[in-house]
Formats: structure tokens, C-alpha cells, sequence
């Protein structure tokens, strides 16, 4: 079989799930053409051409069927089969009920038929219903580590084909951190909203060190999972005593089958345990940040201030207080004074620190980190069974519970909506 014929074979493997694919997907299929097969750009294109596919938005067949990709992580493959045979079969009955008349979304009843049938026949095969899944995701490349070749003789073509990933790989040199100067600053809080454990406000210092500009996204998590399956999603069929010291049942829920909810690729991941979050952390070679260093970095160089760009905090440069019901993409609001994006609201944060909520009492001004020192928490992790820091509030969490020195805590292997995590990195 030619190279051609090859990447025709995979183009009818994607007609098989959906007739239309979105323009991100088909930018995906002609850079797997030129890597994987050794076309040209112009010799994909016109493969593409001519092979039926549909440009323009990817159909969602679980949306077509009003059904939730989540509800069928807990299911039988029998329990799926008839929710989906149910779904169609309403939503087929009402189509024939309604005659001749144009849908609102432009179609003819019949061709909405055709479209119910076909969502029907894709999700009731499991073969079928993981590609969608796939398709929906933009999974369609081995990698985001593409080298192209030097034959494109179209320099437009190869910009067009040389999109930049929307999330970054183990090993990219481009990784999005940002410098934090050693220095001192005032931690802790004598607010009136403050708490016990956020006093006294003391003078530490801290040296310099790298940190995450964003959130660990969806995406890169992905990388992680694919790349070590002891962290994959075991769901709670498969939940079993020896993992409950590094992850609760819930790890992952809003995962379907080692794969991130549809569309969220660049929100931050969260139902993950601090393990996870450490394990995470070692892979890319990296580890959480002390509660020092996330505090003197989520104040953006300010002194004083409630949170981290002053005094004031609302619902249009944070997501906080349940507005809008859960996560958002990172970097959608504003930066503080160092680049940091999301360092409050979204999702709040695992910090490496043991939780001790009279540590302010007797801290060390120097690099002061609660469990032992940096070195002893790393190597010992594994073991760790007590409750740690974390900072920062949530999508979920009120105004109060936003301020840079309010302090949390939850038992390692414990995971939630609301808590993800961001890397730090020593400068050598």
C-alpha cells in the first residue's frame, strides 16, 4: 500500500465517526500527512479534497442525543447501548411527529433523522463512540513534537500547518514560567476576615525560583497520564484499597476514560491528589511550590494588599463565588504584577507544605516550609499520609477565601472540584 493510499485509509477510518470535521482537525489530518506519510501539503489537501469530508464545526454526537459523556463512565457496555437506543428513539419519534416542517437549525427533519441515526449507529459501538471521543478532543497526532520537513515549497502553507500547540509537552524548551526574585515580603495577614493560622504577619524571605504562569491545564496532565498509566483514571469499578494512600474514587471523575472532558483541554485540571499533583511535578521535572513561594508569588510584588492586584477583587478578573458554575480556561482574566495568571479563583492550589496551623508561630524567616525541609518532603512523599496546604480559593469559593493569605488544607489522597495545582522550579 502506497504512502497515498495509507493516509486515504486513515481519512475513511475518521468518515466512519463523523462526516464533518472542524478546520483545527483538518490542519491536524495535513500535518500527520506530511510527518507520518511524507506527502506533500498539496497532495494532502487534495486527498482531503476529494474525500467527502465536511469542513466546518465537529458534530458532537453526545449533543445530538443529549447525552453526557460523563454519564456513561460509571456503565455497562449493555447500560450504554440502551441509553443511547432510548435517546434516539425519543428524539426519532419526535421528528416524524413534526411532518415537513424546517428545524430552527436549518435542517429538514429528514436530514436531522439521517444525523439522529448516525449519532445512533457511532455511539453504540465502543470502537466507534473512543474515536468521536478522540475527534472531538483534536486528538488526530501521535505527538505535539512535530518536526516538518523542508520540502514545503509553499512558505503559507507551512505557516498555515505549523500552528502552535495549545498546551505545552514534557519536553518543550518553551516552558511558561515566571522568574520570581529572592527577596523579602510580608506573609500571613492581620485582616479582620483573617484567621488564626494566617497570623501573625511575619517577614520572610525567600529565594528565587521559577513558577508556572497558569495552572496545569487538562491537556498537559493528558501527556502525564498517557505516559504513565499507574495515573491513569480507574474509575470507581476498578477503585481498589492499595490506591486509596494516592487517590480517593473520585480521581479524575470528570474524566471519561483516560480522556478530559470534551473541549476543556486548556482548563485546569482538577480532581487530582496532592500525589498526583507530586508525581506530576517529578515527571516534568519540577515540583510543587512552598507555601512561602506561592504566597510571595500570588501577591505580585504588592505589600499589604487583600489580594493579588489590591484591595478590590470581582467577577470580572476572577472566577470565584459559583458564578459561573465551574472552571474556566487559564488566562482568561488578568495577570498580577508578576505574570501570573490564576493564582486565585478557578481552582485552588496544592502547596508542598504538611498543614500546621500554628506554623506562623514558630516559622523560620528563611525559605520556611512546614513537614521537613524541600529534600526530605520530595523523597518521603510517597509515604506521606498527613493533611497539606492549599492556597489560593476556587470557582466555588467566596470573596474572603480569595485573599493571598487565607490558608487551606486537605488529606493528600483526597480530590475535588475545586483544587488543582501549578510547578515551581529551583534555579540551578
Amino acid at each position: 500500500m502506497s504512502k497515498s493510499e495509507e493516509f486515504i485509509t486513515l481519512i475513511n477510518e475518521f468518515k466512519t465517526v463523523s462526516p464533518t470535521i472542524s478546520d483545527e482537525q483538518r490542519k491536524g489530518l495535513l500535518r500527520r500527512a506530511v510527518q507520518q506519510y511524507d506527502l506533500s501539503v498539496d497532495d494532502a489537501t487534495n486527498i482531503l479534497n476529494g474525500s467527502g469530508l465536511i469542513i466546518g464545526e465537529e458534530i458532537n454526537y453526545f449533543e445530538v442525543l443529549n447525552l453526557s459523556v460523563t454519564e456513561f463512565e460509571s456503565q455497562s457496555e449493555s447500560e450504554i447501548v440502551n441509553a443511547v437506543e432510548s435517546a434516539h428513539k425519543r428524539l426519532y419519534s419526535a421528528s416524524l411527529m413534526a411532518g415537513g416542517r424546517m428545524r430552527p437549525d436549518g435542517k429538514t427533519e429528514e436530514q436531522w433523522r439521517r444525523l439522529l441515526n448516525q449519532a445512533r449507529d457511532t455511539l453504540k459501538d465502543e470502537q466507534k463512540r473512543e474515536a468521536h471521543i478522540t475527534l472531538l478532543q483534536n486528538d488526530v497526532l501521535p505527538s505535539n513534537e512535530i518536526v516538518f520537513k523542508s520540502e514545503f515549497s509553499d512558505p503559507e502553507a507551512q505557516k498555515e500547518i505549523s500552528v502552535s500547540e495549545t498546551h505545552l509537552s514534557k519536553t518543550s524548551e518553551q516552558e511558561s514560567m515566571m522568574l520570581i526574585s529572592a527577596g523579602e515580603f510580608q506573609m500571613g495577614s492581620e485582616d479582620v476576615d483573617a484567621s488564626n493560622a494566617e497570623k501573625p504577619e511575619h517577614t520572610v524571605f525567600v529565594d528565587a525560583f521559577f513558577i508556572d504562569k497558569y495552572p496545569v491545564t487538562n491537556a498537559q496532565y493528558q501527556e502525564f497520564v498517557n505516559a504513565n498509566r499507574q495515573w491513569r483514571d480507574l474509575g470507581w469499578h476498578n477503585y481498589h484499597l492499595i490506591f486509596r494512600k494516592h487517590r480517593d474514587s473520585d480521581y479524575l471523575k470528570n474524566w471519561f476514560k483516560d480522556k478530559y472532558p470534551i473541549g476543556k483541554g486548556d482548563h485546569p485540571v482538577n480532581w487530582v491528589s496532592w500525589h498526583a499533583a507530586m508525581a506530576y511535578a517529578k515527571w516534568v521535572g519540577k515540583r510543587l511550590p512552598t507555601e512561602a513561594e506561592w504566597e510571595k508569588a500570588a501577591r505580585g510584588g504588592l505589600t499589604g494588599k487583600r489580594f493579588p492586584n489590591g484591595d478590590v477583587i470581582d467577577v470580572s478578573n476572577v472566577n470565584f463565588d459559583k458564578r459561573l458554575g465551574g472552571t474556566t480556561p487559564v488566562g482568561k482574566y488578568t495577570a498580577n504584577g508578576y505574570g501570573l495568571y490564576d493564582i486565585v479563583g478557578n481552582v485552588a492550589e496544592w502547596c508542598l507544605d504538611k498543614w500546621d496551623s500554628e506554623f506562623y508561630e514558630s516559622t523560620e524567616s528563611h525559605n520556611p516550609v512546614s513537614g521537613g525541609s524541600i529534600e526530605s518532603i520530595l523523597e518521603n512523599s510517597p509515604l506521606s499520609k498527613v493533611n497539606r496546604v492549599i492556597r489560593g480559593g476556587s470557582w466555588y469559593s467566596p470573596e474572603h477565601e480569595l485573599r493571598v493569605s487565607n490558608r487551606d488544607w486537605m488529606s493528600p489522597w483526597k480530590t475535588n472540584s475545586l483544587i488543582g495545582f501549578r510547578c515551581v522550579k529551583n534555579i540551578e
